[in-house]
């Protein structure tokens, strides 16, 4: 699963990588957790746009909004089969950017957390879904990244990954006129390793309370 992610680069820099329109400052933070709203790119029929959105997908048919912090993640491998998330796949697909993800491993009694980034240390986009949910008179928009097998990196610390899109690929997921499902999970396959790196990080990342700076500095690596 992905379950905790970074996003601290100047919304400046996000919108010229990534090519969308936002009007509003973005505060760093190296610690987002479920159940937060993050930064989204959707698809606009003549641009992207970015917009604020709940970690925690919400199926429209659901009775009560906490059901969104079970659906964090969406597996890629059934994402086109079950009720909450295929019809989101053809119809609402959206970038989380980020520039780091956090894993945890089992060490003796302990986890100890990693966080897995690129080498070249710039931010990248994960795909998502989004669903639109209201329920007497309240109204949420929410997100969930779409998890996969893990590549040479990642399997050394956990059994899945979020995926991660290329970057001459994001316009083909941010399509809304494409909706063939099975075009679209060539997409989600494991990033390739080589262009990855990851270390250990304080336990301190462990609570969702915690932020700043320091809870990326590396500590021991395997």
């Amino acid at each position: 699963m992905c379950g905790r992610f970074s996003l601290f680069e100047d919304i400046n820099s996000l919108k010229e990588q990534f090519q969308f329109d936002f009007p509003e400052e973005l505060d760093a933070r190296y610690n987002i957790a479920p159940g937060q709203d993050i930064l989204t790119v959707i698809g606009n029929g003549e641009g992207r746009t970015g917009t604020r959105m709940r970690w925690g997908l919400i199926p429209f048919w659901a009775d009560d909004e906490k059901i969104g912090y079970k659906m964090i993640n969406a597996r890629a491998e059934t994402v086109d089969e079950k009720a909450s998330f295929k019809h989101a796949l053809k119809q609402r697909r959206c970038l989380i950017l980020t520039d780091g993800f956090y894993e945890w491993k089992k060490e003796g009694k302990q986890k100890q957390p990693y966080r897995f980034g690129m080498k070249n240390k710039k931010p990248f986009a994960l795909a998502g879904l989004w669903e639109n949910w209201n329920k007497d008179g309240k109204e949420i928009t929410s997100c969930t990244i779409i998890t996969t097998s893990p590549n040479e990196v990642t399997e050394k610390v956990h059994d899945r990954m979020p995926v991660i899109l290329p970057e001459d690929k994001l316009g083909l997921w941010l399509d809304s006129s494409m909706d063939q499902t099975d075009k679209l999970k060539e997409l989600l396959v494991p990033y390739k390793a080589d262009f990855m790196e990851f270390y250990s990080v304080s336990t301190a990342i462990n609570s969702a309370n915690n932020e700043g700076k320091e809870l990326i500095a590396p500590i021991n690596s395997l």
